[in-house]
């Protein structure tokens, strides 16, 4: 007697063969993943970023009919990364779209960073059918619930028909105030169902959204305008929200009209070029303590400003912001501007009347101080020591850049001395992680940056502690072809945390929890299929710059540098005070 055996059909199984066999192919019905692709289109998206799994391949799918690239990465984080940096270099929302369960717990970190940040991107995750709620249907948790607190806006897909207009919504909401991420989740049944074309609501591209430019309370920016043109030692802080509101020219109009010292930090670095007389870099502590009027544009009192308790009692502070919670958060301000800064700024330069008052021994005093900082720090700017100062390779790095580099900073204390030391050259050349401190962000923001402008050079400083995190995805930019220029100051520790342990229990106790291997990353790359040097003498980091440049491939220096080395920042552990 013959026995006939057959594998068991998984309930996951049966319902996509039973979606597939119900593809009618009436072009007056639509799936799921092909509204969110329309709408995603509607919104000039035109790449997502991505990492497989049977929730989501319908929105593959119609990504496809729409034109619109998949670009897939060996980690959820590093999607997520990547949406937050094509945002930043593009001025768009960028799109991860990931799988549910892990896909989208993976990609948390990312959607975190992007919140501190203030980077408008939209991740969209999959979810287990609605049929099959609370079932413990495959890779089923409570999405929305877990990132409610580190978005902007989160829900559920509810019916297919809803799937484009929720999508519009989710971007909507990520422009209201300072911008940020936004997350939806999207059932299995609901993202792979048909429906009726004449039941869903597909908004029309600009019509779901208003402008967020506000140019602030005009009796406000009457009296900034006023404040500034009387002010004798004024001083003005551009934060991030000055790139991200596209609002450079103003700033830079503003500044230029007003004649006031500028500072950048995040993402406004590179407003004004190295050279520039308004341009100021090495000076701001002593700006600040000795100006009558402190402008801070775009970026709050956070742990980056002292939460305001560096600025003196005695100035005249001013606040612009895009969002209302953070003027006169953590400190006390003479008056506060709510609205988009490029706007503001442009609002304040058209209310000045007459002339404003010279400043001429103002900027003497200022760049006096700025080279005298410069001149102190120029002996290990230029060391020839082994192993190499960090300082030493942060100069060759900033004199490697051209007009058209982006530079991106990936690390803990290697990347605080290269803060002090590479200066853009352009707006919007400059990328870190922001606020919240992630390492990992490196080769995801290379990944986004390269993609989204091939013009440009890509220029990465990794730690190596930093590049282990993410780096399984130089794999990915071998694989798309996306050639950079990338070093790892390598020291095989955890420098930044080392200091702080040892100068807290002592040199005995200085390597628990933060030595790494003594690790070849340019051996990693070639493996990769990228390109590959080490260096050890400090006279061979530029010409192993030039080689990496010329290679057009991927690439990673490891330049061995001194592990009892520290940045200033990291000596005083200004982010923990």
């Amino acid at each position: 007697m013959s026995q006939t055996t057959t594998e068991p059909v998984t309930a996951e199984a049966a319902d996509t063969a039973a979606i597939l066999q119900a593809r009618s192919g009436d072009p007056d019905r639509i799936s799921g993943g092909h509204l969110v692709a329309k709408a995603l289109k509607a919104e000039g998206v035109d790449v997502i970023f991505t990492l497989c799994g049977g929730h989501i391949i319908d929105i593959y799918d119609g990504c496809v009919d729409e034109g619109i690239a998949v670009v897939d990465v060996r980690h959820e984080q590093v999607a997520a990364h990547a949406a937050d940096g094509y945002a930043r270099v593009t001025g768009k929302p960028g799109v991860a779209v990931v799988t549910a369960g892990p896909g989208t717990t993976d990609a948390v970190t990312g959607v975190a960073n992007a919140f501190r940040a203030e980077s408008p991107m939209l991740l969209i995750g999959g979810q287990g059918a609605l049929s099959q709620h609370k079932m413990g249907s495959l890779q089923d948790l409570p999405h929305v619930d877990m990132m409610t607190p580190i978005t902007k806006f989160a829900a559920t897909v509810p019916h297919t028909t809803r799937s484009a207009d929720m999508v519009s919504m989710a971007f909507r909401e990520c422009y209201a105030g300072a911008p940020g991420p936004s997350f939806l989740e999207i059932p299995r049944d609901v993202l792979d169902a048909e429906v009726d074309l004449k039941d869903c609501t597909i908004p029309e591209p600009g019509g779901y959204r208003a402008s967020t430019r506000s140019a602030g309370d005009p009796a406000a920016v009457q009296r900034l305008a006023d404040i500034l043109q009387r002010a004798e030692k004024p001083a003005v802080l551009l934060g991030s929200q000055v790139w991200t509101g596209r609002g450079t020219d103003a700033a830079i109009e503003f500044a230029r009209t007003l004649d006031i010292p500028v500072f950048m930090n995040g993402s406004a670095r590179g407003s004004l070029p190295p050279g520039d007389p308004h341009h100021f870099h090495l000076s701001r502590r002593y700006a600040f303590n000795q100006a009558d009027v402190i402008l801070i544009v775009g970026t709050p009192f956070d742990f980056r400003m002292g939460y305001g308790r560096r600025l003196p009692r005695g100035a005249t502070v001013v606040q612009i912001d895009m969002d209302y919670r953070t003027v006169g958060k953590n400190r006390d301000i003479d008056l506060g501007i709510v609205g988009d800064p490029g706007a503001v700024l442009a609002a304040v330069t058209r209310a000045v009347t007459g002339p404003v008052t010279s400043r001429k021994a103002w900027f003497e005093e200022l760049r006096a101080e700025e080279n005298a900082a410069y001149q102190k720090r120029l002996p290990r700017q230029l060391s020839d020591a082994s192993p190499i100062h960090p300082l030493r390779l942060a100069h060759e790095i900033n004199e490697f850049l051209t007009p058209d580099s982006i530079y991106i900073g990936d690390g803990g204390d290697i990347v605080t001395f290269s803060g002090g030391v590479v200066q853009p050259k352009s707006p919007g050349h400059w990328m870190d992680p922001g606020p919240l401190g992630t390492l990992g962000v490196g080769v995801p923001f290379v990944l986004a940056a390269k993609y989204a402008r091939p013009d440009k050079e890509i220029v990465a400083l990794f730690g190596d502690g930093a590049f282990s995190l993410t780096g399984w995805d130089f794999e990915t930019l071998v694989r798309f072809n996306l050639p950079f220029v990338g070093v790892v100051g390598n020291n095989s520790s955890m420098n930044q945390i080392r200091y702080g342990q040892m100068r807290k229990y002592g040199e005995a106790r200085q390597r628990v929890g933060n030595t790494l291997g003594d690790v070849r990353y340019d051996e990693f790359a070639r493996m990769l299929g990228g390109y590959g040097e080490e260096v050890r003498d400090p006279a061979d980091i530029g010409p192993a710059l030039r080689r990496a440049r010329e290679s057009g491939l991927p690439s990673l220096i490891n330049v061995w540098v001194d592990p009892d080395a520290y940045a200033p920042g990291t000596m005083n552990q200004t982010m923990y005070k």
